[in-house]
């Protein structure tokens, strides 16, 4: 008696041949997987990069919010954005609006990096986290100068002094260099650290 190869298929509706996952199931997966770094030469696809992203993107502008609050003397550009146009007055009276919009703002951009670093990054796992390191400092900085050039002076009407200008460049550096971090991480979480084997001197300690 021989055994059918058939496939065995699923008579529910929506329900594909068993054995393969559904769209849905994917994304269920890739939200669930969203700790673990992507294996080498794997494309994480678009929804795990959007996800992904926006984590870092939040966690980036949260770290760089940190970094600039005890040197930079005005409030983020959104709470001058919302006074403006939204608000119609100060932006001292809009600090709680001004700062859900700098966070959206910087998870946005999170985003955009993100959807884009699976593209960037076509290397081995070894040079990953350089090379998303490197796109955060580009892109931090290329946002710092977007936030300057166009923002303050065309949309604000405002001008930074010298000196303001360069924390604001080097709060952005922060946010690319932590969002960069974010993106390039490989593995997941507790196994940050290899186990040391016998002889081996140069193998990091658990």
């Amino acid at each position: 008696m021989t055994r059918s190869s058939d496939p065995i298929v699923d008579e529910s509706p929506n329900a594909g041949v068993r054995g393969e996952e559904s769209p849905s199931e994917r994304l269920s997966r890739a939200v669930e997987d969203r700790v673990p770094g992507v294996e080498p030469g794997h494309d994480p696809g678009t929804w795990t990069s959007v996800f992904r992203g926006a984590e870092g993107g939040l966690v980036a502008t949260i770290v760089m919010t940190i970094f600039r609050m005890p040197v930079f003397r005005a409030l983020p550009p959104t709470s001058e954005f919302w006074g403006q146009y939204v608000g119609g007055g100060p932006a001292e009276e809009y600090t709680a609006p001004g700062l859900v919009l700098h966070l959206l703002y910087g998870t946005v951009g999170g985003t955009v990096l993100g959807v884009l670093f699976p593209h960037i990054d076509r290397r081995s796992p070894a040079r990953t986290q350089a090379t998303a390191l490197l796109s955060g400092v580009v892109y931090g900085f290329v946002l710092s100068a977007f936030g300057v050039r166009v923002i303050f002076r065309h949309l604000l009407n405002r001008e930074l002094d010298e000196e303001d200008v360069l924390v604001f460049h080097v709060a952005h550096v922060v946010y690319g260099l932590t969002l960069g971090m974010w993106l390039g991480k490989r593995q997941s979480r507790g196994e940050a650290y290899e186990s040391r084997k016998a002889g081996d001197e140069t193998a990091p300690a658990r």
